[in-house]
């Protein structure tokens, strides 16, 4: 290896404490705000943190003194998924908790993970999944490479990385086609449900965790105004919300020779044929 592939590498993965998929999801009638009682470490995260760690493993592992800092923003209990991370692999951990973040839009989230980056310094790569498992909007990635003027390779189903020329590459579909993207460090990567098997802690990474530092901040720490983010720093305003209609009890047809006759009758009703 060259002396500039063995220069260690610094890598953020950023994951979301979300509402456990395994719960109904309530919203608070005033805040209009999802209930994050019972939440757990967004699954499609764990793919990122498993990309970032399988980066490092491959080019010398932690020993040659790379770093994966698992970092969120969000109230207290966002600590803990930070803490599954380290679980999974990651050396250090990175938490920005203040109430002014409460009510972030996208804009607003970017911008105070944005702020978290730059506080951690000369960071090589932020890795994260392709969505988040509450929001759904895919779009943190992209804000955040124009924010950190990083480069952006998103929705990878396959991650290689050359230590050698510090180059990322990665294949993605796109629409009847799969593409081949690369671009130098610094960047940021989003990785899909296909781009690895996250591993599964065993209790001696669950025991080496309980050595890592979490280290917690709020907004003055990583330079952020109260006014920058939260409600007073969005551009979206949820201006509603209410629980979905149960669903009506499905129609069934009891098979006396008409059967077929009745279903096509409701499909034309559908007006599905």
């Amino acid at each position: 290896m060259s002396e500039e592939s063995t220069t260690p590498l610094k890598i953020v993965v950023l994951v979301k404490h979300v509402p456990d998929v395994q719960f109904d999801r309530h919203i608070d009638s005033e805040t209009l705000r999802l209930d994050r009682a019972e939440s757990v470490l967004s699954e499609l995260d764990e793919y990122a943190v498993e990309a970032a760690v399988a980066i490092v493993e491959a080019n010398g592992g932690f020993a040659a003194g790379h770093e994966v800092i698992a970092a969120s923003m969000g109230p207290k209990g966002s600590g803990n998924s930070v803490k599954k991370a380290l679980q999974m692999g990651a050396s250090s951990g990175l938490h920005l908790n203040d109430e002014a973040l409460a009510g972030s839009d996208t804009i607003a989230t970017s911008k105070a993970l944005a702020a978290l980056v730059e506080h951690v310094g000369n960071v090589d790569l932020v890795v994260t999944g392709m969505s988040s498992t509450d929001a759904e909007t895919s779009v943190i990635p992209a804000q955040l490479a124009e924010r950190l003027d990083f480069a952006q390779l998103t929705h990878a189903l396959e991650v290689g990385f050359d230590a050698t020329q510090r180059e990322l590459s990665i294949k993605r579909d796109h629409l009847d086609r799969t593409l081949t993207l690369k671009a130098n460090l610094p960047a940021v990567l989003s990785v899909t449900d296909q781009a690895n098997e996250p591993r599964y802690p065993n209790f001696k990474a669950i025991m080496a965790a309980k050595k890592k530092t979490v280290t917690e901040l709020d907004l003055a720490a990583v330079g952020l105004e109260a006014a920058a983010v939260g409600a007073t720093g969005s551009n979206a305003e949820v201006l509603g919300a209410e629980a979905r209609p149960a669903r009506e009890a499905g129609t069934v047809i009891n098979d006396s020779g008409q059967a077929g006759i009745a279903l096509v009758d409701f499909l034309a009703e559908q007006k599905l044929i």
